[in-house]
């Protein structure tokens, strides 16, 4: 196979979790590249600069490849979403701040975030549960600070947080393809301030 321009050389031995890593960001690479289903392989291999024999030996097959890439995203939005949270005790900072968190997210990950958001395997059960996983989980971060702090029900507070992750994430998705032409301090103020006119109307009982 003749070697791609972005490819490593072969050789090095690394310890196994510095390969791993190695292994994801080629397979992340390839992935965003191309989607699950024409991504190939043979191309991560080469991508990473290793034998298949190798990539073989950290990833029995694709999928496996392609849910440990999610499951590090997965994690990255929750850990993004729980550290906005915690960044102040003021409501109003921190819906800007969750919501920054978001744009953060699809910004920083090189469209990384289609394999979280926009994978083409979303309708496999594994795939599916890791995509939802990534919403819910940050729903019911924000749902417990708005029950906190409201007298809404466990259930309303579970629907206002789902309804906020879905703005922030949409909102995201949809500056980042229209290719920043706000920028993003000024797009995560303006739907911050949108998100905390309908929130902030709900009355503290703390």
């Amino acid at each position: 196979m003749t070697a791609t321009p972005d490819a490593k050389p072969r050789g090095t031995r690394l310890p196994r979790l510095a390969r791993r890593r190695q292994l994801l960001n080629a397979a992340q690479e390839v992935f965003v590249e191309n989607g699950y289903h024409a991504a190939a392989m043979d191309e991560i291999a080469e991508r990473a600069g290793v034998s298949k024999p190798v990539l073989y030996q950290h990833f029995p097959g694709k999928l496996e490849l392609y849910l440990a890439l999610l499951d590090l995203h997965v994690d990255d939005m929750a850990n993004r979403c729980r550290d906005a949270l915690a960044s102040t005790t003021d409501n109003k900072q921190r819906v800007q701040a969750a919501i920054g968190a978001f744009f953060d997210f699809v910004s920083s990950q090189g469209e990384a975030f289609r394999l979280v958001f926009e994978s083409d395997l979303r309708n496999v059960a594994p795939v599916r549960q890791r995509m939802e996983r990534s919403l819910r989980e940050s729903a019911e971060m924000i749902s417990m600070v708005i029950q906190e702090d409201t007298g809404c029900s466990s259930d309303e507070a579970h629907l206002l947080g789902v309804g906020l992750v879905g703005m922030a994430e949409v909102s995201a998705r949809y500056w980042l393809a229209s290719h920043g032409t706000i920028p993003k301090d000024v797009a995560t103020q303006l739907m911050a301030r949108l998100a905390w006119r309908g929130i902030g109307g709900f009355p503290r009982t703390t």
